[in-house]
């Protein structure tokens, strides 16, 4: 949908004959049935004001078209401006132009990345360059008008109130900023980017080019379904083994039996219940390629940005975002989309899903009923022992409940085999006995026949055999429960977690490295939450067990007291304190006693503790049956053994 359409020629008389941002919202109100915040109002004002100017002392010829607020399907996302006409070719082309108000801006150390300062505070956003870009990535792969007819795009981004250039141009952004340049405030950068769409707008718009782009159907190109199929392909880790593969021909089945047409039909959803290291998201990528290679709209989907990082990463090879990267959102990113956008929605780690969406969790209606609402098919990989957050709303029962509600027909799929954990089934249960989550048969465990456990006596040792055993392959890392500040954020030379008895202390881990902190080699050295190895793994894991998680005459108690204010995992639980006490300490001793037992169970070859307790480490140790820690000679020799040659 389009917002306001005209010429050239007609939105400079709309701009400085009338006022501009009034025509756009009586045009919005029309076209959509409701209005927008003063704010948006006041952005209309300043930023079409600004490209009037530009476009007044342009030779762009005045019956291009003009095209402002244009919604993207499958999206919430809206495009400011674009222009539309010929090139010197006499070929269609469109310029997408991302109009920004900032004053500041700074640097991040992470990719498409800066953070500037808002209403309410400084935020980490995308970088304009790779925002226009990355709308021109949609068109060109997704609306087969565009892709189709050949048609020529560009873009580029005015930050018409911005005067310094340091950090916005800085040559981290190289690769952004040739895609999409970015112009300033200034006399001289209004020139220049009238000179930007002088060269690539020649000649008027022909053939109602954007009533076209408007109306295009939106279909995974042929070029994007064979670059992700060919980056699938020689990838050992997504090859699907035993019940992986019967589950995901299933899913694929159901996901198909969907009218891809676009017809109206009942809907589809399959719930796949699985534990840690059953290859949840191994599916969820063989699903999303397949129906992609079907040329259906699809997305994977989490609410935790580390999987899709990490995933998006190892299928292309690199940490920059490609064109896949739009196959890859948020579980938030539904609040606004119309029924049926999609053909398929594949939804892992729905067991972290929340009720409501945005920064300040006040969009949206319930995040299980919008993918619901918003796919013909939607597939549910859940662990419900994973939620650890008090906001975690991803159950089977509500997802059926609400699948029902909205007519759909549920399929309910089981991966049973387990190939983390060095595929023992043996350790999960036992893991389970020893945190008190439930009553097993294994209330003991053989580290030296069933998984490599280690209890240490030292944070030290523990990180320098982490260490160790990171150096050959780099799948080794330190996690923690999240009872330390994190500091380091706004302050670089201080530490976070601090043991002083042992004079250990080490940072969380880097802010640069976002959601790829568990593939970045210097990130050995800092230490991994909950929110950033989910749904991940390494082969080897060390976890420091904080106060948060105590064991007293054998009994495994958790104090939600000791968790850092800073996190969010445990938010309400004061709240409910106050109104039902015992549903309160119920709830919150789940969310410790899964985080720590997720936090275990990253690891494919061992798991290595280290508890701040000292009659903690002695219950865990007295769970073992053989002595597992370092100064015992078995299962030492094993760590020695592998890290001889480092």
């Amino acid at each position: 949908m389009i917002v306001y359409q005209s010429t050239k020629d007609g939105f400079l008389d709309d701009t400085f004959n009338r006022d501009i941002e009034d025509v756009v919202l009586t045009s919005f109100k029309a076209r959509t049935g409701h209005s927008v915040a003063k704010s948006e109002i006041r952005a209309w004002k300043e930023s079409l004001l600004a490209m009037g100017k530009v476009l007044h002392n342009c030779s762009v010829p005045g019956n291009a078209g003009v095209a402002i607020e244009y919604g993207i399907p499958q999206t919430s996302k809206r495009i400011d401006f674009m222009l539309a006409g010929t090139n010197s070719d006499k070929r269609d082309t469109l310029v997408v132009v991302e109009l920004k108000q900032w004053q500041t801006a700074h640097k991040t150390d992470m990719d498409g990345i800066v953070r500037t300062r808002f209403e309410h505070g400084e935020k980490e956003v995308s970088h304009p360059s790779y925002q226009a870009w990355s709308y021109v990535s949609l068109l060109r792969n997704f609306n087969e008008a565009v892709y189709e007819s050949d048609i020529d795009l560009s873009s580029c981004a005015y930050l018409h109130n911005y005067d310094g250039s340091a950090a916005i141009k800085d040559p981290f952004y190289a690769d952004h900023l040739a895609k999409a340049p970015v112009f300033l405030k200034g006399d001289t950068e209004r020139k220049r980017l009238a000179q930007f769409l002088e060269q690539h707008v020649r000649h008027g718009e022909r053939d109602n080019l954007l009533y076209r782009v408007e109306h295009g159907r939106i279909r995974p190109s042929k070029g994007l379904v064979d670059s992700l199929v060919g980056m699938l392909q020689g990838k050992e880790e997504f090859v699907l083994i035993d019940d992986q593969k019967v589950v995901f021909e299933t899913a694929l089945a159901v996901s198909r039996s969907v009218d891809g047409s676009g017809e109206p039909g009942q809907k589809q959803v399959v719930i796949v219940d699985g534990g840690p290291g059953t290859g949840k998201s191994v599916v969820a990528i063989n699903l999303l390629v397949a129906l992609t290679q079907d040329r259906r709209v699809v997305k994977y989907v989490t609410k935790n940005a580390a999987p899709r990082a990490v995933f998006e990463k190892v299928l292309t090879g690199t940490r920059k975002k490609t064109d896949i990267s739009n196959l890859f959102v948020g579980s938030g990113a539904f609040t606004e989309t119309k029924a049926n956008v999609f053909d398929a929605l594949i939804v892992d780690e729905a067991h972290r899903l929340n009720e409501k969406s945005g920064l300040y969790g006040n969009l949206g209606t319930h995040q299980v009923g919008e993918i619901i609402g918003s796919a013909r098919a939607s597939v549910f990989f859940i662990d419900e022992d994973q939620q650890v957050t008090w906001k975690d709303v991803g159950e089977k029962a509500d997802i059926e409940r609400r699948a029902k509600r909205a007519g759909a027909k549920v399929t309910h799929l089981s991966l049973a085999s387990q190939f983390r954990c060095s595929g023992s089934d043996g350790y999960l249960a036992w893991l389970d006995h020893t945190l008190g989550i439930r009553e097993t048969a294994n209330p003991t465990l053989d580290p030296a026949a069933e998984f490599d456990f280690q209890v240490f006596d030292s944070p030290t040792e523990l990180l320098r055999t982490i260490e160790k055993l990171n150096r050959p392959s780099n799948k080794a890392r330190m996690v923690a429960g999240y009872c330390w500040d994190w500091k380091s954020k706004s302050n670089s030379k201080v530490v976070d977690v601090v043991i002083r008895e042992h004079d250990f202390g080490m940072q969380w881990n880097l802010a640069q490295d976002g959601g790829l902190w568990i593939m970045a080699p210097e990130s050995v050295r800092q230490i991994g939450c909950i929110h950033t190895c989910q749904g991940l793994e390494v082969d080897y894991i060390g976890v420091i067990v904080g106060p948060d998680l105590i064991v007293r005459k054998g009994k495994v108690q958790t104090r939600p007291e000791c968790r850092s204010t800073q996190d969010q995992s445990i938010k309400g639980y004061k709240k409910m304190l106050k109104t039902d006490p015992e549903a309160a300490k119920e709830k919150a001793d789940r969310i410790i006693k899964n985080t720590y037992r997720t936090l275990m169970t990253r690891g494919m070859k061992g798991c290595y503790v280290y508890c701040t307790d000292a009659e903690t480490q002695n219950y865990f140790r007295s769970r073992l049956r053989t002595e597992a820690w370092p100064g015992s000679p078995a299962p030492l020799l094993r760590v020695a053994d592998e890290a001889s040659d480092l």
